[in-house]
């Protein structure tokens, strides 16, 4: 039991250095992830090392793949494109082996207590981030050299030991038993790096041989599978698709690698060195990289029996107005669910657009189909305002830094004056029909200049949208000098029609939607304003 305890509390502290190292790096990148995760769109080659960058930062290739699989799940990433990133994920995941591997175990503590001590003294949060990665590199070793002590006295047992050397056996009942070991471990632990971290302690003792190690490696690859598999439960069936190609890669990568080229990895990496925690770290590495090598070309096949495996219906193929690009999933690396976030304001107010435009139109036309269209759309809007505040909540409960929480703060009150534009065209709409039952006619000069505003607003409106995607300050600042110009309009009209009405050339029910309709536009106007604000106070976001 003693050593039970010892290696499960090692492994503890190991998970522990694990993720305070991570969510350093993640701070200290902050910015750049956003930049990274730009280039995803581009090509599967690209998404290999974007992959492998990823998670190198996270320290996690389970913790990237659930990414993955939220990137497809908001239709942000096709299937081609998330094969490569996993690829480059199972890369990226081999740095924390080569990490463990090191003899940095007496420099260990002294790391903590200089990560400690620069974390409670420093003001500056960056230098108080990166002295996160120290505290975290420093516990992990400490975890590392725990697991190491309480394997020790496993080198008297020589049924442990025999155990272990089986596994190195040629037989193919020893070698899946091996596997299975590698992959039962990783899918209970939820962790290939916690697994390898246990392998390279016990190689460490002499107690795992490169031979007998292999195997068992190579189940770890297929049990961080498991992870993805789970987080694919509830999701669209793209991402469904994506964790099937996960699992695809590390069963084809084990096959191919127990048949043609375990000999030659064994041979590569006792040539290499001769410490057996460094040969399994190489093994690791080698692994996943020659594996990427052979399957990268045939991407598409993998992308095609995924597609068999789960096929593609009519309600996938239709195009869904509402949430797109939010998953709690990205939430593990916050700086990218503030990149999708904003995308997906940008979407919101692009739905406002397409039911502002409705409204006007139902009115000009006298459509009271166009105006239910615009009504549906509000509800839609709505449930998307809803659906966005809360997942914000959520995010400012993850590690930003303040600039991060200024920035999330502002998204709230942005949100907040697109939807109020949503429900000035909604209002807009209900006048449409009003118009319509009631058959009021309005006079030439009335529609001619209901009409300019309208052209006034929706412009400003289309750029704010701009604005907003492009952070441009300048077009930011036209929309707060326009805004002075639809005031005065609002005004200057609101006289000229009252004096029409005084003159009785108007119809006065006519007047009172003719005075309701560019008040609702010169609030839209005070709103587009305000997300113009948003611009000029976050032009990072």
């Amino acid at each position: 039991m003693k050593i039970l305890f010892g290696v499960l509390g090692g492994l503890g502290l190991f998970l522990y250095g694990m993720s305070i190292m991570g969510d350093g790096l993640q701070k200290s990148a902050g910015d750049r992830m956003k930049r990274i995760i730009e280039i995803l769109t581009s090509n599967r080659i690209m998404g290999v090392f974007v992959g492998a960058i990823v998670t190198a930062v996270v320290q996690s290739s389970s913790a990237t793949t659930v990414m993955v699989v939220g990137f497809v799940n908001a239709g942000i990433m096709n299937l081609t494109q998330a094969t490569g990133v996993i690829m480059g994920a199972n890369i990226g995941t081999t740095i924390t082996a080569q990490i463990a591997s090191l003899k940095l175990s007496e420099l260990a503590p002294i790391v903590v207590a200089i990560g400690v001590g620069v974390w409670l003294f420093a003001n500056d949060k960056k230098v108080k981030n990166m002295a996160e990665i120290l505290i975290g590199f420093g516990i992990l070793f400490i975890g590392m050299d725990l697991m190491k002590d309480s394997v020790k006295p496993l080198r008297e047992y020589s049924g442990f030991k025999d155990m272990l050397l089986s596994f190195g056996n040629h037989t193919f009942v020893d070698s899946l038993m091996a596997i299975f070991t590698g992959f039962f471990v990783t899918a209970v632990v939820q962790s290939s790096s916690a697994t390898t971290g246990i392998l390279i302690a016990l190689a460490s003792e002499g107690l795992l041989p490169i031979e007998a190690a292999l195997p068992i490696l190579f189940g770890t690859n297929i049990g961080t599978c498991v992870t993805a598999m789970l987080s694919s439960i509830g999701a669209n069936k793209t991402a469904k698709r994506a964790a099937i190609i996960h699992l695809m890669f590390n069963v084809t990568g084990t096959v191919l690698f127990m048949i043609a080229f375990k000999s030659i990895t064994i041979k590569i990496v006792t040539d290499l060195t001769t410490l057996p925690e460094r040969q399994l770290a190489n093994a690791h590495t080698i692994f996943n990289i020659v594996n990427t090598l052979i399957l990268l070309p045939f991407a598409p096949l993998l992308v095609k029996l995924a597609n068999k495996a789960i096929p593609i219906d009519d309600i996938e193929q239709s195009d869904q107005k509402g949430i797109k690009y939010l998953d709690d999933r990205m939430l593990e690396t916050p700086s990218i669910a503030m990149v999708q976030v904003n995308k997906e304001i940008l979407n919101m107010a692009n739905l406002v657009l397409e039911s502002y435009e409705l409204s006007v139109k139902a009115f000009f036309e006298g459509s009271e189909k166009i105006a239910q269209e615009a009504f549906k759309l509000e509800k839609i809007i709505n449930n998307m305002e809803r659906s966005i505040g809360e997942y914000l909540v959520k995010l400012s409960n993850t590690s930003l830094s303040a600039r991060q929480h200024e920035i999330v703060d502002g998204m709230f009150n942005t949100i907040n004056d697109i939807e109020r534009v949503g429900d000035h065209a909604d209002n807009i709409a209900e006048l449409a029909i009003y118009k319509k039952d009631n058959k009021l006619i309005f006079s030439e000069k009335g529609i001619k200049e209901l009409g300019e505003m309208h052209e006034r607003v929706l412009k400003s409106y289309k750029e704010s949208i701009l604005a907003l995607e492009t952070g441009d300050l300048n077009i930011a600042r036209k929309i707060l000098e326009r805004e002075g110009e639809i005031d005065h309009m609002e005004k200057s009209l609101r006289a000229s029609h009252i004096g029409r009405l005084n003159r009785q050339e108007c119809n006065t029910s006519s007047g009172v939607i003719f005075l309701d309709i560019i008040s609702n536009l010169e609030r839209m106007g005070d709103h587009t304003a305000k997300i113009a604000f948003a611009v000029l106070d976050f032009p990072d976001r």
